[in-house]
């Protein structure tokens, strides 16, 4: 008889509750938020072959690794999908969150989540500290303008001279508010070279692995945009079509259908929004920069043209995550023309 396990996790403590085929609940307990304490409960309280369900959240790619590693079965469950069965309760306390999750997992009325390796995290966390650094001097680069314009001083469009440098120009005509924005400027100087610093650590990355290689010769694809993608998608084999794909990061129309109603709205925005973000700008790199003539780009200027740009782009960056994922299963690279069919 196999038992099923919910585990509510805290950053202390664990709740754990065991349910046996029919639902009934036959042990229930907390223990520290440590994966030799976890297993030991299991395995005293519900045996060596338990199914054990815990929700996502920020401890769980480190929490659900350690267990599987143990020996444990492990399934992730999707957090909002959990929250819509434990509403029902009256009272919410971690105990029965935990029993929940338990008879959730007994049911199989599930979906279960794809836990991503600790590398594709650590990629990730890359990525995403190098965009709080680019998000924090974009802050504070239009900080400093607000405070000179406050004085009528205007640095206007930097071209071909670094912000910081312009600034300093700036200054010495005002040297009443060099006290004020040095600091700022000197500030968004250290930033730029923390934010160089890890564009090093992702080219690194991007070299070192041959299937970013491969997608980048898709046309906008470089080496942040193809280093979320995979890391987000990490095994292609999962999805069950390429299309599958584009719904993942949330880049196709909600759908809404009801008796006589039937209307597509715009996209959720679910999934990694980094990844998301980063195919969109590929999306209009296609558009503006690229200049080289392909089926791909003429298809976006054709929905540009019938629909509108902000549609053209959308659709594009939804094609683009089909493609990179349709390269990456084949292992050939990006075809810029369609290939000619012999007489």
């Amino acid at each position: 008889m196999v038992h099923s396990v919910g585990l509510d996790v805290s950053q202390k403590t664990t709740a754990i509750c065991v349910v046996d085929v029919n639902g009934n609940c036959l042990w229930r307990g907390v223990c520290a938020t440590d994966p030799a304490g976890i297993e030991a409960s299991v395995r005293r309280h519900a045996g060596h072959d338990a199914h054990v369900g815990v929700e996502t959240g920020a401890m769980t790619p480190w929490l659900v690794h350690e267990l599987r590693g143990r020996g444990l079965s492990v399934v992730c469950l999707d957090a909002r999908h959990a929250r819509a069965a434990l509403k029902m309760q009256i009272n919410k306390t971690d105990q029965n969150d935990a029993e929940g999750l338990a008879q959730i997992v007994r049911t199989g009325w599930y979906r279960s989540v794809h836990v991503k390796s600790l590398d594709a995290h650590r990629a990730r966390a890359l990525l995403g500290a190098r965009s709080q650094l680019v998000g924090m001097a974009t802050r504070l680069s239009n900080h400093i303008r607000g405070i000179l314009k406050t004085f009528g001083v205007l640095p206007g469009r930097v071209r071909g001279l670094r912000f910081d440098r312009r600034i300093e120009a700036l200054l010495v005509e005002r040297p009443d508010l060099e006290p004020i924005v040095a600091p700022i400027l000197e500030t968004w100087r250290h930033l730029r070279e923390q934010i160089r610093v890890f564009d090093k650590a992702v080219l690194t990355v991007v070299r070192n692995c041959p299937t970013c290689r491969l997608l980048m010769s898709v046309p906008g694809i470089g080496p942040l945009s193809v280093l979320a993608y995979v890391s987000a998608v990490e095994k292609p084999e999962r999805f069950r079509n390429a299309r599958a794909v584009g719904a993942h990061f949330g880049l196709t129309p909600r759908k809404y259908q009801s008796g006589e109603i039937d209307r597509s709205g715009r996209i959720p925005r679910c999934g990694d929004s980094l990844a998301r973000t980063l195919m969109y700008e590929a999306a209009v790199v296609i558009l503006t920069r690229v200049k080289r003539p392909s089926p791909l780009k003429d298809w976006a200027l054709a929905i540009a043209r019938r629909s509108g740009a902000g549609k053209a782009r959308v659709a594009l960056a939804r094609k683009l995550a089909v493609i990179l994922h349709s390269i990456w299963r084949s292992g050939e690279p990006f075809r810029w023309s369609e290939p000619s069919v012999a007489a």
